[in-house]
């Protein structure tokens, strides 16, 4: 199962403990992708003031499942399909996916060709992307306010990989700009709306809450978390995945939306090392063993 899954369902088992179980994203297979835009890509438009104020999102119930007419009966996922329940840790986003398979439904294969390090020594430009709580990214978001914000022609609601080889729908930001995309997962794919996942991945500059990167080691992010936090050990592609941030600050984020991530071991760390740091137990991003595997962030999910 992909590492995305995973994430995603670690996210909702984070927000459990910290806020209640996370709702359920729907997954959506198709071999039938529509793309709103084919256009070139134009310069990035000045990012919109996010707003300071965004709705609460405790005691709104989850999303019932809409189906996407542009998609035939059995292309389209229900929610139950998509994510699994992960250990407990913050919402949806705050320690990678859903627990059992990317928390958010989304496939993890450019990863693997970043180098530990690499995306965090990226430029960052004088006017960094962003992604907040609030504003374009708030949980009553939709495609058109992100084609409004962004300019239709930066953004296509798309087929993305998801689990298991699968393929759902998502809009996606800067599409053939490795440097400047984002995938935006909606809980209501029918209508385009409602946010349910971010995803920050490949070669992405683009950055979270929290002050949340690609390339981050274990230590820079118990910097940001202002304490150690707990993961799983490494699958079989050489991923970690956050399941708690055990209360530290990057547990509770302003605009009620909820970040995990997973991190993926130094390719020059050996399987030997590996085996002995396995998926199916736990650890702490201070223990020696895990340190010396040198995990860097290969994937940010941005949950509600």
């Amino acid at each position: 199962m992909h590492r995305r899954w995973i994430e995603a369902a670690l996210l909702v088992g984070l927000a459990a403990t910290i806020a209640g179980p996370a709702s359920a994203q729907q997954r959506q297979q198709s071999a039938q992708s529509s793309i709103i835009s084919d256009e070139p890509d134009a310069a990035p438009p000045a990012a919109a003031p996010p707003a300071k104020a965004t709705r609460s999102r405790s005691g709104k119930p989850a999303p019932a499942f809409e189906h996407d007419p542009d998609l035939d009966a059995q292309d389209q996922f229900a929610p139950s399909q998509v994510l699994q329940q992960v250990p407990d840790a913050v919402a949806m986003p705050s320690g990678g996916s859903g627990g059992g398979g990317h928390a958010r439904a989304a496939a993890r294969g450019t990863d693997a060709a970043t180098e530990p390090g690499a995306v965090a020594k990226a430029s960052r430009s004088a006017k960094p992307n962003i992604v907040a709580c609030s504003g374009v990214f708030a949980r009553d978001s939709s495609h058109a306010k992100l084609a409004s914000a962004f300019q239709s022609r930066n953004v296509a609601f798309t087929q993305v990989d998801a689990s298991s080889g699968g393929k759902a729908m998502a809009s996606v930001l800067y599409a053939k700009d490795p440097k400047r995309r984002l995938e935006v997962w909606w809980s209501k794919p029918a209508s385009r709306s409602d946010t349910h996942l971010i995803v920050i991945n490949g070669q992405s500059d683009w950055i979270a809450p929290g002050e949340l990167h690609l390339g981050l080691t274990l230590a820079e992010l118990e910097k940001l978390n202002g304490k150690p936090f707990k993961l799983s050990g490494f699958d079989k592609d050489r991923v970690a995945t956050l399941s708690d941030w055990n209360g530290g600050l990057l547990a509770t984020l302003t605009g009620g939306c909820k970040v995990g991530i997973s991190l993926r071991a130094d390719p020059k760390v050996g399987a030997s090392t590996l085996s002995g740091l396995p998926a199916d137990r736990g650890f702490t991003s201070s223990d020696t063993a895990l340190r010396g595997a040198n995990p860097t962030v290969s994937e940010i999910l941005v949950a509600y």
